[in-house]
C-alpha cells in the first residue's frame, strides 16, 4: 500500500534534507544523482555528500545552455527523454523539479526514471499541478496573459498531462507499487507572479466552484522505490 504523510505545506530545502540523509545512512557510499530538467532547474544542494551528478533534459537551445553554465554535473545528456541513456537500477536518487508537466509522454518518462533507480531509491518531483487554479490557466491563457501571469520570461508553452496532478500522481505511484513518503503542496509559482496572478487564480477558483484549487499551485513528493524484489515495479 500507499503510504501517505502529508504536511500542509513544502519546506523548500526538503530535497536537500532528504538526500542528505540518505547519504548518511550510507557514509561509505558514493551516490549516484539522476537530475532531470538539468538545463533549466536549480541543482541540489548537495553539501559534501560524495556523489556522481548525471544531468539529462530535452535538446532545446536555452536548455543546452543552462546545461554549459552547470559546474556540478560530472556528465549529461540531452535529447528525447524517451530514448536519452539512463541505465538500469544505477541510481540512488532521481531528481525531477518542474520537468513532468513541461514534456509529453510524461508517464513513460517517470517509468524510464524509476527504472533507473535501485532499490530503496528516492523519486524527489516537483511539478505545477494541472488542477489547480494556476495550471488551469497555464494551460490555456494565451501567451499575453501567460506573459502577465509569469511577470518574467514567459516558459514554454507547459503540456500538463494527467499523471501531472496529485490525483495523477498518487495513482500512478500506487499502480506502480511506489512509497510516496512525503507530499507538500505550495503556492510558490502564484505568489512570485504577483496579485494579478493571485487574483485571476481566485476567479477560476471560485468560476470552478473549488474544484479548481488556488489554494496551492505545486507539489513536491518524495517517492520512495520498495527493496521488497516481489514488489509490482519496474
Amino acid at each position: 500500500m500507499t503510504e501517505l504523510r502529508t504536511p500542509p505545506t513544502y519546506d523548500g530545502d526538503l530535497f536537500h534534507e532528504r538526500v542528505r540523509e540518505y547519504a548518511d545512512e550510507r557514509p561509505f557510499e558514493r551516490l549516484r544523482v539522476l537530475d532531470a530538467g538539468c538545463g533549466r532547474n536549480a541543482p541540489l544542494d548537495l553539501d559534501a555528500a560524495d556523489c556522481h551528478v548525471t544531468g539529462v533534459d530535452v535538446d532545446l537551445p536555452d536548455v543546452r545552455a543552462g546545461v554549459r553554465v552547470r559546474r556540478d554535473l560530472d556528465a549529461w545528456h540531452l535529447g528525447d527523454l524517451r530514448t536519452v541513456p539512463m541505465p538500469p537500477r544505477v541510481y540512488d536518487v532521481v531528481h525531477a523539479p518542474y520537468l513532468i508537466e513541461r514534456i509529453p509522454h510524461a508517464e513513460l518518462v517517470l517509468d524510464r526514471f524509476v527504472a533507473a533507480l535501485r532499490p530503496g531509491g528516492l523519486m524527489l518531483v516537483r511539478f505545477r499541478d494541472r488542477d489547480s487554479a494556476f495550471g488551469r490557466l497555464d494551460r490555456v491563457a494565451p501567451r499575453w496573459l501567460r506573459a502577465i501571469l509569469w511577470q518574467r520570461a514567459t516558459p514554454p508553452q507547459a503540456v500538463y498531462e494527467r499523471v501531472t496532478s496529485l490525483a495523477g500522481m498518487r495513482a500512478y505511484c500506487l499502480m506502480r507499487g511506489l512509497v510516496i513518503t512525503e507530499e507538500h503542496t505550495s503556492a510558490e509559482t502564484v505568489t512570485r507572479s504577483g496579485p494579478l496572478a493571485r487574483m485571476l487564480c481566485r476567479a477560476v477558483s471560485t468560476l470552478s466552484q473549488n474544484r479548481l484549487t488556488s489554494s496551492y499551485s505545486e507539489v513536491s513528493m518524495v517517492i520512495r522505490k520498495p527493496e521488497n524484489r516481489y514488489a509490482r515495479i519496474i
